[in-house]
């Protein structure tokens, strides 16, 4: 028997302007999505794939958009509510969850002889291939979930599916920065990443995935290639199968190995940044564990070379020049694990204000850049200070180290390392910059000078440097000579980066002087 329709059941959940907190279905989502302030979820990776489910069913049910005026028809009317009502009654039959047929983001094929957890699901939770810190939840006796929860869930397995051996393929984007422009409401933030299709005739070929009918198992072919957006947003990572219980809730679930994703044309995800590199050539933007997402926001906005994500892109154009329809922010979403480990190291989500200058002709992705790439050199500067005191500290002298000495510096390597890893110095360098760096976004207006803003930002680096390296400083005890002779050599990379921070703020300040006057 059929159960729990998505179309009408509760298990969205969305936030309203007046912070009240409700769960709906497709269709009073999308009804209502000029009313709707954010889709709110505890879990960025939930987050994510509602959006990016969302969006698959507005692709399909407008079969479009195919072009930027298409796009922009779109976002002045609004959605056709019409249209996709009748788009979602047509396939009314293809959204139970529980279903003989045609579940919801399911295989009826899968074996029952593969059962797992409904933990497997998610990456919040421990799983029997994998363990998440600080989560005791047993994998042997996990207890039961809400329907609702479980069809999120799925979406989520759509999206970050990792690898992990058996022919347990990744999703198509799982390891990389997802970016959602957001706007004023729902259906603006939904409308920025609705991003056209290259032409018509994908959008006549483009599926969801519950268009589909279930595969038989195994698979002729392990692998297929993607038919467009919807197929992207949702992919069948993994085949599985809920099992209800009598309670009508989830305990375990049949779970086996999806499609993988072969990407011979090397068509892009929508939400993600990408970069070149000189040995693999453009691959999408990730996060790292060591280095804060903040570092990476120029790859986030548009320039020349199209490398921003297409969803920030479109944002950009839908706007056209008005400042009143740019979004506000934008919010990175995503995890990070490290192949071929299925364990993963951490999942994130933060929202980052867009410069209000986005829409200008200016070069703001080059600006950013440039002030991103001034914090790396400072902080270089604090490195080679930290890595000359703990060097100095070990061979204990104010000569330069025989060649003994110096292969003893080299058998010492990762004493060198442990000691520059264990003062707070950089830790604490990247967090106050990090504060900083949302204050210089929001100072990008464009009645703003650009010049201005570099400055106040090499005096935030200054002052930053001086306070991060001052924790080292009080760290050494005066009684210890050869820690503060250490100390004393090491500063002259300090002392030099501030000297060279102090003309360059100088040289800013006679050329704002020269502008007023």
């Amino acid at each position: 028997m059929s159960r729990f329709n998505l179309i009408d059941e509760k298990w969205i959940p969305v936030q309203f302007p007046d912070g009240r907190r409700e769960e709906l279905g497709i269709w009073e989502t999308l009804k209502q999505a000029k009313e709707i302030a954010t889709i709110e979820d505890p879990s960025p990776l939930v987050v994510a794939a509602l959006h990016r489910f969302l969006l698959a069913v507005l692709y399909r049910a407008l079969e479009g958009p195919t072009d930027i005026d298409q796009a922009k028809g779109l976002f002045r009317s609004g959605l056709p509510i019409g249209r996709i009502e009748a788009y979602l009654e047509k396939w009314r039959s293809r959204f139970w969850l529980f279903d003989e047929e045609f579940p919801f983001g399911q295989n009826p094929n899968v074996s029952n002889e593969q059962i797992e957890p409904w933990t497997k699901l998610t990456a919040e939770y421990n799983a029997t291939s994998n363990k998440v810190l600080f989560d005791h939840t047993s994998t042997k006796d996990p207890g039961e979930r809400e329907p609702s929860e479980c069809a999120r869930w799925i979406l989520a397995s759509m999206s970050f599916s990792v690898s992990g051996g058996r022919g347990y393929y990744p999703s198509p984007s799982p390891n990389a920065i997802m970016c959602i422009p957001i706007g004023p409401n729902l259906e603006r933030t939904l409308l920025f990443s609705l991003v056209p299709y290259q032409n018509r005739e994908v959008a006549a070929e483009d599926r969801a995935q519950w268009e589909l009918n279930p595969p038989r198992l195994p698979l002729s072919n392990p692998k297929r290639i993607p038919k467009g957006y919807a197929d992207i947003f949702t992919w069948a990572s993994r085949f599985l199968l809920l099992e209800e219980t009598e309670s009508g809730k989830i305990r375990r679930m049949f779970f086996v190995a999806g499609e993988g994703f072969e990407n011979p044309a090397n068509i892009r995800d929508p939400m993600q940044p990408y970069a070149v590199s000189e040995k693999w050539g453009e691959l999408p933007v990730c996060f790292q564990e060591d280095r804060g997402t903040w570092r990476d926001f120029d790859s986030f906005l548009p320039d020349g070379a199209h490398f921003a994500p297409m969803t920030v892109e479109h944002s950009v154009r839908l706007a056209n020049r008005d400042e009143q329809k740019t979004p506000r922010s934008i919010l990175t979403l995503g995890l990070r694990y490290s192949p071929p480990s299925a364990n993963l190291d951490f999942w994130r989500m933060e929202r980052f204000i867009l410069p209000g200058t986005l829409l200008d002709e200016r070069s703001i992705r080059g600006e950013i850049k440039g002030l991103l790439r001034k914090a790396d050199e400072v902080q270089s500067a604090l490195r080679s200070a930290l890595k000359s005191f703990a060097v100095n500290l070990l061979i204990r002298g104010d000569r330069k180290p025989d060649d003994s000495e110096m292969g003893k510096l080299k058998d010492k390597s990762d004493s060198i390392k442990n000691l520059i890893r264990q003062t707070p110095c950089t830790t604490r360098y990247w967090a106050i910059l990090e504060a900083q760096f949302h204050e210089v976004l929001q100072s990008y207006t464009l009645e703003r000078d650009p010049d201005e803003i570099e400055m106040n930002w090499l005096q935030v680096l200054r002052s930053t440097l001086l306070e991060a390296w001052s924790l080292l400083k009080a760290s050494v005890s005066v009684g210890d000579a050869w820690a503060i002779r250490a100390l004393v050599k090491a500063e002259i990379h300090i002392s030099r980066k501030i000297n060279e921070l102090d003309d360059a703020i100088k040289d800013f300040q006679n050329s704002l002087a020269k502008e007023e006057s």
